[in-house]
């Protein structure tokens, strides 16, 4: 007879594969460590464990698996008033849609999503929402509406990283032709 982990031991598996690149591994071990936190009462680890299984089944290329397992989990963290996790859920949300072509969706998720993570001072993750929401936009024929995106999503950025500054840069150069 099989032993049984505990959510714990499932997580460090999941880390484990998912270093090594096997996302599928990885995802049926997030999923399983959150399915052990709910049958505990949990709901919150739960929730950041499909959230963590969502992730790998997109890297893995298990659209509909990452898309049902990350589902309703902003509203878990909603419901506990943590802010930072409903948005970070949100954004995982709206990768998930996008990974499914329903792109109008994906950018309602992104955009609840930019909003919680900047309210919250989690301003480099709502940069790279806004960047995801940027590169949907341009993928979905909304040029203007991708540069402006982006160009929000780097302006919260207290510390940018060598590569945002340049891309800020960049960002403002059709501006300069306007003046």
């Amino acid at each position: 007879m099989g032993e049984t982990l505990s959510p714990n031991q499932l997580t460090k598996e999941a880390q484990r594969a998912y270093k090594r690149g096997d996302y599928l591994t990885a995802a049926r071990r997030y999923q399983a460590a959150g399915e052990a936190y709910q049958t505990t009462g949990n709901h919150l680890d739960a929730a950041e464990m499909y959230n963590s299984s969502s992730v790998a089944f997109l890297q893995a290329g298990e659209v509909d698996l990452a898309l049902q397992v990350v589902e309703g989990t902003d509203n878990i963290f909603a419901d506990a008033g943590d802010l930072r996790r409903q948005g970070m859920a949100l954004g995982n949300l709206g990768a998930a849609l996008e990974a499914a072509s329903k792109h109008d969706e994906a950018i309602e998720k992104y955009l609840l999503s930019a909003e919680l993570l900047k309210k919250t001072g989690e301003y480099n993750l709502h940069a790279n929402v806004m960047q995801s929401l940027s590169a949907l936009q341009l993928k979905t024929g909304r040029q203007l509406e991708a540069l402006a995106t982006m160009q929000a999503g780097l302006a919260a950025v207290e510390k940018p990283s060598p590569q945002q500054r340049a891309l800020k840069k960049l960002l403002q150069m059709p501006y300069k032709f306007f003046k």
